[in-house]
């Protein structure tokens, strides 16, 4: 008995089905998406002006030292009461409103007095302010 061998075919696979397919849910979920632009985060940008345009604002500085003395400018003020500091305050702000206010405090200064020095700033409704510390010599 004489067997014979078969030949086996070696079996293909019709990738041309599968790429349709593939195509169709492409251009299923191409379709059926739908992209939605949410705006999480509101920003202002500043826009560009003009070197001309800019001023320079006044500066008014005042400091609060480490043992709780009170200066604007040059001139130091007679006591650390919110009134005193609030008529300072008014009185260099009446010619120039549009001054900015720095306040520079040792970093050993009372807290209640850098408080009271914004709070007096509030009052007058002085909108633009800086905070500034000076380091004490390090021994």
């Amino acid at each position: 008995m004489k067997l014979q061998q078969e030949e086996h075919e070696e079996p293909e696979i019709n990738l041309t089905s599968l790429i349709d397919v593939v195509f169709l849910l492409l251009i299923f979920f191409m379709v059926s998406t739908t992209f939605e632009r949410q705006a999480l985060l509101r920003l202002d940008l500043p826009e560009a002006s003009t070197a001309e345009a800019e001023t320079v604002p006044e500066i008014v500085e005042f400091i609060v030292t480490d043992d709780g003395r009170l200066f604007v400018g040059d001139q130091e003020l007679v006591d650390a009461r919110q009134a005193t500091v609030q008529a300072a305050i008014a009185q260099r702000f009446r010619d120039n409103p549009e001054a900015v206010l720095v306040v520079r405090a040792d970093g050993e200064a009372p807290h209640r007095l850098v408080v009271r020095v914004l709070d007096s700033a509030a009052a007058e409704g002085i909108r633009r302010v800086s905070i500034a510390t000076v380091e004490g010599d390090s021994e």
